[in-house]
């Protein structure tokens, strides 16, 4: 076996594998390390006998305040899990790398179920550590999850199964005159993103820079590995949702609404337009994306679950973030050490504004 790395004159072949693969994940395309600017990214391989045994992209990110680095393959890596031979050598590859070049630890956090447990049991056995998270939206990657399956599934057997008031609201939309389209121009993902912001300012939570989408866009949508689904009514654009398709399955990832007509359920008109389509270009899938993980009905989140759970799809827990570590002292100063800075620093700041208004 060898491990060699993959550049862009050989993206198809490396495309090919993760797409056939049965943990491939658009997190793993070759695509995604274009969008990963923050990052370095290097996407890699596993042969033998000329034959592609395992693929991953490895993302590089410098640690702050020290010269070191650490390793992400973001729901990677993608091979066969059940070749513990192949998993044994690319570990020992990845470790001869980080050496190298100075890196700390890699972070994988693979497609896999909580259930899968021979596979956890072989990465505590080659030393990765579980990295404990909580559970609403700690992690890097969404450890909860609702996943629909389309497999042998008609569009209308889909559509009975979900709860009656999903199905109520996917029709109310209609009855109200919401429309879908599908976006084809860089304008209608501008307009988009002004929604992005207003949902992200209603719901407190942070949105990435138009830059960021605008590549998506060019990488993505023009690839056709994603679409941008709009709901208008009486012209106006009141909500919008993107969603990503990879190796035979779709992923909701981004979803936006205004503060006005959302009496009008548009959010279940494009979840629903979003999962013929999906159903239609005969994914496997389709992920509705991360839920917290806590369902007491109190959690600020539950609504998020419960709106999610209305489509009928699986509850599903994945493994969760694993880390290998290469270097002790600075995978405790990341762990321990830069937290306790980062509350530090922003004390002494608070203190500095406070002082400063006396």
């Amino acid at each position: 076996m060898k491990l060699r790395f993959i550049f862009e004159k050989e993206k198809e072949i490396y495309n090919a594998f993760v797409q056939q693969a049965s943990g491939g994940h658009f997190l793993q395309s070759y695509e995604w390390g274009e969008i990963k600017t923050d990052w370095e990214a290097v996407r890699l391989i596993v042969e033998e006998d000329k034959k592609i045994k395992a693929a991953f992209l490895l993302l590089k990110r410098k640690i702050p305040l020290i010269n070191r680095f650490i390793y992400y393959s973001p729901r990677g890596p993608v091979l066969d899990y059940n070749d513990t031979s192949v998993f044994d050598f690319l570990i020992a590859e990845v470790k001869k790398m980080a050496l190298q070049e100075k890196v700390v630890f890699w972070k994988i956090d693979p497609d896999m179920t909580i259930d899968s447990i021979a596979f956890v049991q072989y990465l505590r056995q080659k030393g990765f550590k579980k990295v404990n998270v909580g559970e609403d939206f700690t992690g890097v990657q969404p450890r909860f999850d609702f996943r629909l399956s389309l497999a042998n599934n008609s569009k209308e057997d889909i559509l009975q199964n979900m709860h009656k008031k999903t199905r109520y609201n996917i029709r109310l939309a209609s009855k109200k005159g919401v429309s879908i389209k599908i976006a084809t121009s860089k304008k209608e993902l501008k307009d988009f993103y002004n929604i992005l912001l207003v949902t992200a300012k209603r719901n407190k939570f942070m949105v990435r820079s138009y830059k960021y989408f605008s590549d998506i866009w060019d990488i993505f949508v023009k690839e056709g590995y994603a679409k941008l689904f709009l709901a208008y009514y009486q012209d106006k654009l009141i909500a919008g949702a993107m969603s990503f398709m990879f190796a035979q399955k779709a992923w909701y990832i981004y979803g936006a609404s205004s503060n006005e007509y959302r009496n009008l359920m548009p959010n279940y008109a494009l979840q629903w337009e979003m999962i013929q389509w999906a159903s239609e270009e005969k994914c496997r899938f389709y992920d509705f994306g991360g839920v917290s993980g806590d369902l007491n009905p109190d959690n600020p989140l539950y609504g998020l679950y419960k709106f999610k759970k209305g489509f009928n799809p699986d509850f599903i827990e994945f493994t969760g973030e694993y880390d290998l570590v290469f270097n002790q002292v600075y995978y405790f100063l990341w762990t321990k050490g830069l937290p306790l800075f980062k509350i530090a620093r922003s004390n002494m700041l608070k203190a500095k504004r406070i002082v400063g208004k006396i």
